[in-house]
């Protein structure tokens, strides 16, 4: 499946999409959650030199950053263990910010460890 249509699938919380799992479900499902973190650091890629930006991507990016924290930031959401939830976390805001300005928080030798 191509990664903008991984993205429109995870943004619109279809069935099987980390979203849908996390609101619907209340469940942190970490191999959704690759496969979205994943297609994200793609498209930023694939998208770092464009001067436009479609807004359901920009939605997308910034809904993700800032409703995944706040949704799973109740202390009894069932949240994975601290390291992985905190880089996670982490990964989206740095994502967030990669897709909206071009640029990359890190240097193009930086290698994304897996989640």
């Amino acid at each position: 499946m191509d990664d903008l249509e991984v993205l429109r699938r995870e943004f619109e919380a279809e069935d099987g999409s980390f979203l849908l799992r996390l609101r619907g479900d209340l469940h942190w499902d970490r191999q959704a959650f690759g496969r979205l973190e994943r297609a994200m650091r793609r498209v930023c890629a694939r998208y770092e030199a464009e001067e436009r930006l479609d807004r359901w991507l920009v939605d997308g990016y910034w809904f993700l950053a800032d409703f995944v924290p706040g949704w799973t930031g109740h202390p009894n959401f069932p949240r994975p263990e601290p390291e992985y939830y905190e880089a996670a976390l982490e990964r989206l805001h740095d994502l967030q910010n990669w897709f909206v300005t071009g640029r990359s928080p890190y240097t193009d030798t930086h290698v994304w460890p897996d989640l």
